[in-house]
């Protein structure tokens, strides 16, 4: 076996996640959204193809081309076997009934900027707002990520069967409701493109802030929701302020990854972070992200966060950041974004510009904080900091205790551990 044939294997692997939601988004067109099993079906049998043909005649020049090229072929075979037994992509169903059109048709639809425009469908349809969150996620990375079932059951802290139940019932609700699988028009475009970018955000911050046990974060994710977030910016119809911005905020909280966990798995606060970590290349894409945010009269939650991360990655130093203007942006996206987070970061940037004890009546002041106190371990470690700053070391050890049982994160818990021995130690 020469060596190319002992690379077809990782090859195949690399494809199957770049390659796959492409050529279902393409197919997908052909056939029609009630056909998106079939969709799948075919990408697989394109792989298994691949597999078998590469083996032994070798990797071919173009392996991408190859595969699309590959599922091409199978679809023509399918449409013409099945032309009149099932109903394919509503708008198409007369060109693919003619043997004279049906060449033609598949042709236009293979075109470059017709498989952006199927993939942009496919987003639409995966992140519709009538499916819950959970379903949005799992759909997206099976169909369009070329997640595993059991990739998406680890990402999602769920059980295979779980994840397989959610793709059934997304894909069972598309069907029944008859979901289109377009992209919304002018009027709709807005509301739907806001759910879009609140599902890649959440897909983001997952892979950011994994809720896995044993790893706290997810490179894979992250780049996904830039991936498909990047793909909103390069569209015509998509190509809108608040897209760039979210882009940018996703370079600036991607470029400090590596320098997040040490090598025993810690995590390492942004005081502490070795900044020679930071991916500068991503910094320097996160501002000529926000600088193309910069157009149309509307400011986005995304934004300002950007605008906030660009703080951060703007300093040479710690020491250096620039508190007071954060603050500001604080102060301005709780005007945007209700979330009960907000007001808790904002919060430790109070603790930074005035004192800890002005963040501490802050964070008590935050809506429903009895409740959000006994169900989430971020606000009480954030608090356990407040009062440890603040010289209350006996309600600082409550609070980071609190946090410890609440959070599931081996990481969190070191982190939470090595500050409460710290404190103790001072005692």
């Amino acid at each position: 076996m020469n060596e190319q044939q002992t690379n077809i294997s990782p090859l195949i692997n690399h494809l199957f996640r770049y390659e796959t939601g492409k050529m279902i988004a393409v197919l997908t067109r052909l056939f029609g959204i009630h056909n998106l099993e079939l969709a799948e079906d075919v990408v697989q049998d394109a792989f298994a193809s691949a597999v078998e043909v590469w083996k032994f005649k070798g990797l071919p020049d173009n392996p991408s081309a190859w595969l699309m090229q590959t599922a091409k072929h199978k679809a023509i075979d399918i449409i013409r076997r099945d032309r009149y037994k099932k109903k394919f992509a509503r708008d198409l169903t007369y060109q693919l009934q003619s043997e004279y059109t049906t060449p033609q048709t598949i042709q236009q639809v293979f075109l470059e900027h017709e498989i952006q425009d199927s993939q942009l469908r496919m987003i639409f349809t995966c992140c519709h707002p009538q499916l819950t969150d959970e379903d949005q996620i799992a759909l997206t990375l099976k169909t369009i990520s070329g997640f595993s079932i059991q990739e998406i059951a680890n990402a999602l802290l769920s059980s295979v069967a779980a994840i397989n139940k959610r793709l059934f019932r997304a894909r069972q609700y598309i069907r029944e409701n008859n979901i289109q699988f377009e992209i919304p028009s002018q009027k709709g475009l807005q509301a739907r493109l806001e759910n879009v970018l609140r599902v890649l955000y959440l897909l983001f911050n997952e892979g950011y802030n994994s809720s896995r046990r044993e790893k706290l974060i997810r490179e894979d994710l992250c780049e996904e929701a830039m991936r498909l977030c990047k793909l909103l910016t390069e569209h015509p119809r998509t190509k809108q302020p608040q897209c760039f911005a979210l882009l940018s905020l996703m370079c600036f909280q991607a470029s400090r990854l590596d320098a997040r966990v040490n090598e025993q798995g810690e995590i390492v606060l942004l005081n502490e972070q070795d900044r020679s970590k930071w991916n500068w290349a991503l910094i320097e894409r996160g501002f000529y992200f926000l600088d193309e945010a910069a157009f149309g009269e509307e400011i986005s939650a995304y934004h300002i966060e950007a605008a906030i991360a660009s703080f951060y990655s703007a300093a040479k130093t710690y020491e250096e950041i620039d508190w007071k203007n954060i603050l500001a942006f604080y102060d301005a996206l709780m005007k945007k974004n209700f979330s009960p987070v907000i007001p808790l970061n904002r919060a430790i940037v109070l603790s930074k510009t005035d004192s800890p004890q002005k963040a501490i009546d802050a964070v008590m002041q935050i809506p429903k904080i009895e409740s959000l106190l006994e169900t989430h371990y971020l606000f009480n470690a954030t608090l356990g900091e407040l009062y440890a700053a603040n010289g209350d070391k006996e309600k600082a050890l409550q609070f980071y205790d609190r946090a410890h049982t609440l959070t599931a994160s081996d990481s969190e818990k070191k982190l939470l551990e090595k500050k409460m021995n710290k404190l103790s130690k001072d005692e």
